[in-house]
């Protein structure tokens, strides 16, 4: 199997580019995504784009199959779990990139939550069997490849979305 490491690593791919990796890497199994996952979006021209990164997301925690924080924001050192739902219905607010995270400072007590808001299960999409998670209140899934043993491939795929949204994501210690 080719090592798709270098072109991920740049993070500025086509979405062509994007699917034709996801499509090559190998499945990777529920029980290894259990952990705590630092994430990275991929450039591949998504209007999603920069959003994450501007929000201060951190990445992913997945306790068990049936508890799952999907969207984690802050630092290694001080992190917290934001609500899918209501930071989805903020995402479409005409906010400008640079004003968002302290939005998301202000009304850091309504999106957090300590509760699971996703849950991990074993899907079959583009053909390949793969963890996936699955938002609790959102049409959205996503499903992960593995790259390295530390390291995964995320496509984000939301009901009435055109294209599909990547990132990845590295298992923390």
């Amino acid at each position: 199997m080719k090592n798709f490491s270098e072109p991920l690593q740049s993070g500025k791919l086509t979405q062509e580019q994007a699917l034709e990796i996801f499509d090559q890497l190998p499945l990777a199994e529920a029980d290894f995504m259990t952990g705590h996952w630092r994430g990275r979006e991929l450039i591949t021209g998504h209007p999603m784009e920069g959003l994450l990164e501007a929000s201060g997301w951190y990445g992913k925690s997945f306790f068990d199959p049936e508890n799952v924080h999907p969207l984690v924001f802050g630092s290694r050192q001080k992190k917290f779990s934001g609500k899918p739902r209501l930071l989805f219905r903020l995402s479409v607010l005409p906010v400008p990139k640079f004003l968002i995270r302290p939005l998301m400072l202000l009304i850091r007590p309504l999106i957090q939550t300590r509760s699971s808001k996703a849950r991990l299960r074993m899907m079959t999409y583009r053909g390949k069997v793969s963890a996936t998670m699955i938002y609790d209140d959102l049409p959205i899934c996503d499903t992960f490849r593995k790259i390295t043993d530390r390291q995964v491939m995320g496509l984000m795929d939301r009901k009435g979305m055109e294209k599909p949204y990547f990132f990845t994501l590295e298992k923390e210690d």
